[in-house]
């Protein structure tokens, strides 16, 4: 059986993680953050201030497309965040063939950066946010998703990409029902 997958995208300090926790929480559905998938020198580039490459994204790409991948062939639903900022790098995600449904969080720089430089957690400084921003490609007709303007609770952002994922629970177990999968 294979199970869905969500991935809660969009720049550093839209609310992945919060999202994504949200999800899991109404689902039932493990909880993956893609940061604690990153190598050591990519976390220590990205606090230096210097922006990640498409070469240092490809391998914590593949490790998060086996997180997705693995889940889905265990039957298992699986909510992540992850960044996901490119188009490539999101069909890196689908090579591992899990049924993927993308929640792209959107909000101006302004909100973003403010959030940003209010968490004192978290090793991405408000610098990298501009490069962030120059990079994001939005979800583009045949991906499969939504995008929410993040300027809504954690729960009601997790309310409505589970109404438009299809995703409900069943039985205390996530499916895709008449969804996306």
């Amino acid at each position: 059986m294979t199970a869905p997958q969500i991935v809660v995208m969009g720049v550093a300090g839209c609310g992945k993680t919060s999202v994504a926790h949200a999800i899991s929480q109404i689902t039932g559905a493990r909880l993956g953050e893609a940061d604690e998938l990153h190598p050591p020198s990519n976390i220590d580039k990205m606090s230096r201030g210097i922006p990640l490459t498409d070469d240092d994204r490809g391998p914590w790409l593949e490790d998060i497309a086996r997180w997705l991948a693995d889940g889905a062939e265990a039957g298992i639903p699986g909510v992540i965040a992850c960044s996901a900022l490119k188009r490539r790098y999101r069909d890196v995600l689908r090579s591992g063939g899990a049924p993927i449904f993308f929640v792209h969080l959107r909000a101006d720089r302004n909100l973003i950066a403010g959030r940003m430089n209010a968490r004192t957690d978290h090793f991405m400084p408000t610098s990298l946010l501009d490069s962030q921003f120059s990079i994001l490609e939005r979800l583009r007709p045949g991906e499969i998703g939504i995008e929410l303007e993040a300027v809504q609770t954690p729960a009601d952002l997790a309310r409505a990409a589970l109404d438009a994922s299809g995703l409900h629970t069943d039985q205390d177990r996530p499916t895709f029902i008449g969804g996306p999968a």
